[in-house]
């Protein structure tokens, strides 16, 4: 079970998207990397293909490192936890104890 999951609304803690507030788009849980939406944009130049014709210059988001964003509950910040055992293991927030769907 990871503290941060597909979905989520996380701020952005450091680098050039300091404050900005997303939703998760993707994790990958073995690189340790997230990407959120609106945040940590690059641009990337693509060669033409059936899927674009043109090509040309893209800017979408890039992944960063997971340590970089903290989960956002009832507009605040806060540390994920965990709470009961076996399967009905839920994530909480640390800052409110509440229980994080």
């Amino acid at each position: 079970m990871n503290k941060i999951k597909v979905g989520d609304t996380v701020r952005v803690m450091t680098g050039k998207s300091k404050g900005h507030e997303g939703k998760v788009i993707s994790v990958d849980r073995k690189k340790g990397r997230v990407t959120v939406e609106g945040a940590n944009i690059v641009t990337k130049h693509q060669k033409p293909s059936m899927a674009n014709q043109n090509g040309g210059i893209v800017q979408q988001e890039a992944a960063m490192d997971i340590s970089n964003v903290m989960l956002v509950v009832d507009g605040q910040v806060t540390r994920v936890g965990f709470s009961g055992e076996g399967r009905s293991k839920v994530r909480i927030a640390k800052k409110t104890g509440k229980v994080v769907e």
